[in-house]
């Protein structure tokens, strides 16, 4: 059984605020531990926040939900949109996570799964995971059933998406090791999948994809979603 819990922000600014405070105590935990960054709009402003000031870490290891299939310094790369705050973490390359998009896509596909592999190997923690949710209800690059499908056994797959684009993305296995998996959504175009995912609909690739956790969040500033929302803090029916 997955619990949903929901902490609704009244402003845009209120959700930044608390998703950099979340990711400072995260990157600050002490021993080893991995966080995993989501791509998209929503985050951005927290890791441009975080890149501005010292981040002081013991160990830590970064890792990303999924990448399109774009070159690494591309507008359109995660990577590169986190690249800032990587550079200020200076991390050693043996300590982040990226999908090589400079290898044929199914190449890029295996080796990132053969790098998740190596940090669950090792023992490493997957503390907080960043998630996003798409309109249409996707989260991270898995888009529909057949995705899903094809995770089964695999940590990573390659994934052609709806909007001609490839890309690599972590599967269900992967997020079912991750122990703070968190969706993080700002926008109003996204109500339906909102309250969808608030109902835990079964048909909901995105709920589908996390129902290895046991505890899932979702922070949400949506102002056309308020009246679909429980109380902050407060969690979801339970199926």
């Amino acid at each position: 059984m997955t619990t949903l819990i929901t902490r609704r922000f009244a402003s845009r600014a209120a959700l930044d605020a608390a998703l950099e405070q979340r990711l400072r105590q995260a990157i600050g935990a002490s021993g080893a531990s991995a966080i995993m960054l989501s791509g998209g709009t929503t985050p951005l402003p927290a890791y441009r926040e975080l890149a501005r000031g010292p981040l002081p870490h013991d160990r830590l290891h970064v890792l990303f939900s999924d990448e399109r299939y774009v070159p690494p310094d591309a507008d359109a790369s995660n990577y590169h949109q986190a690249r800032a705050l990587l550079e200020a973490l200076a991390l050693p390359a043996s300590a982040v996570a990226r999908v090589r998009t400079e290898l044929p896509i199914e190449e890029a596909a295996g080796d990132y799964e053969r790098q998740l592999a190596a940090l669950l190997n090792a023992g490493v923690p997957l503390g907080l995971g960043l998630l996003g949710l798409g309109a249409d209800g996707h989260t991270a690059s898995l888009f529909g059933t057949a995705d899903l499908e094809r995770a089964s056994g695999h940590l990573a797959i390659a994934v052609h998406r709806p909007d001609g684009m490839s890309a690599v993305s972590v599967t269900p296995e992967f997020l079912s090791r991750v122990q703070e998996p968190v969706f993080v959504v700002a926008s109003s175009g996204k109500h339906l999948a909102i309250a969808a995912l608030i109902a835990q609909d079964p048909n909901l690739i995105a709920w589908r994809a996390v129902q290895g956790c046991p505890r899932v969040e979702l922070w949400v500033h949506d102002a056309n979603a308020t009246d679909l929302l429980p109380a902050a803090g407060a969690p979801a029916n339970r199926r």
